[in-house]
């Protein structure tokens, strides 16, 4: 794995470790519990991410088929156990490294298209693409950072979820502070 998928790889493991002991803290019930009616879920959040990150890294750069339900991460209130739910990301994280261990450092450079469901497309730039695919591009060394920095931001949102819900004095980031 070159340099950038590396660093990438190895920060967004700790993050999944980050909420993995999250998870492990707490009971199926509490995963999907939403503190308002406005916030999302740990569950959710997971569903989130699982789905994100297949989305940029399995398929945008690793070529595989377009699949994501992306407000279904959002509507979804259970179903899954926090069991299942760390397997989702797992499995979705030994797909991102399968295809960034196939990078060279020029891949990097290259640009991918990142695909959308036309619905979702819609709901998040607010604008009619009935008259083009609804996709973007990137350079697969901007995707990269900007997938970290996504996961990174919404594992921080789990570690807080997961103070709130249950007491606790355990250092889930695995530093102290």
């Amino acid at each position: 794995m070159v340099g950038l998928a590396k660093d990438v790889m190895e920060d967004m493991n700790k993050q999944l470790d980050r909420i993995e002991r999250s998870l492990n803290l707490l009971n199926d019930e509490l995963v999907w519990k939403r503190s308002k009616d406005s916030m999302n879920s740990i569950g959710n959040i997971c569903l989130h991410l699982a789905g994100n990150e297949y989305q940029n890294i399995a398929s945008a750069i690793g070529n595989e088929p377009f699949v994501r339900e992306r407000s279904r991460e959002f509507t979804t209130d259970g179903g899954l156990s926090k069991d299942e739910l760390i397997s989702l990301l797992r499995r979705t994280r030994s797909e991102s490294e399968r295809v960034l261990s196939a990078l060279s450092s020029d891949d990097l450079s290259r640009e991918v298209v990142i695909r959308y469901d036309r619905e979702d497309w819609k709901r998040m730039h607010r604008i009619d693409s009935s008259a083009h695919e609804p996709c973007d591009t990137r350079f697969i060394g901007r995707l990269l950072v900007q997938v970290a920095a996504h996961y990174g931001y919404h594992a921080g949102q789990i570690v807080l979820l997961a103070k709130q819900l249950i007491d606790t004095n355990e250092h889930l980031t695995g530093q102290y502070h």
